[in-house]
């Protein structure tokens, strides 16, 4: 599947108020699944001492596809296709590592 396959997909079953013009409920969407992930990662250490098992994998797996469902709703809210955000940041990561600036903080580096 292409981004842009993916895309029109999401964009054919996004149901929530005011689609195409709501960009706060899907990025609040984005920040409660990027929450889900964490409480996964958590409970592998709390519970299966860091040990990942095939089961926690897919649930993880599950979770990172309510993720990108949410980066392409967030993405087309602002006009964006998940194709022209992957574009960016894939150029944004070749100039640091250009530079020499993989590491480190700070958006602007």
């Amino acid at each position: 599947m292409t981004f842009k396959e993916y895309q029109e997909f999401v964009d054919s079953v996004a149901i929530y108020p005011n689609v195409g013009h709501n960009f706060v409920y899907p990025t609040l969407g984005l920040v409660g699944e990027a929450g889900e992930i964490a409480e996964k990662v958590k409970k592998i250490f709390r519970d299966n001492g860091g040990v990942v098992e095939d089961e926690k994998k897919e649930e993880i797996k599950k979770e990172l596809g309510d993720v990108l469902w949410y980066i392409a709703r967030v993405g087309a809210e602002f006009g964006f296709t998940v194709e022209d955000i992957a574009e960016l940041n894939k150029k944004k990561l070749l100039s640091r590592r250009e530079r020499g600036t993989l590491h480190g903080d700070g958006d602007n580096r």
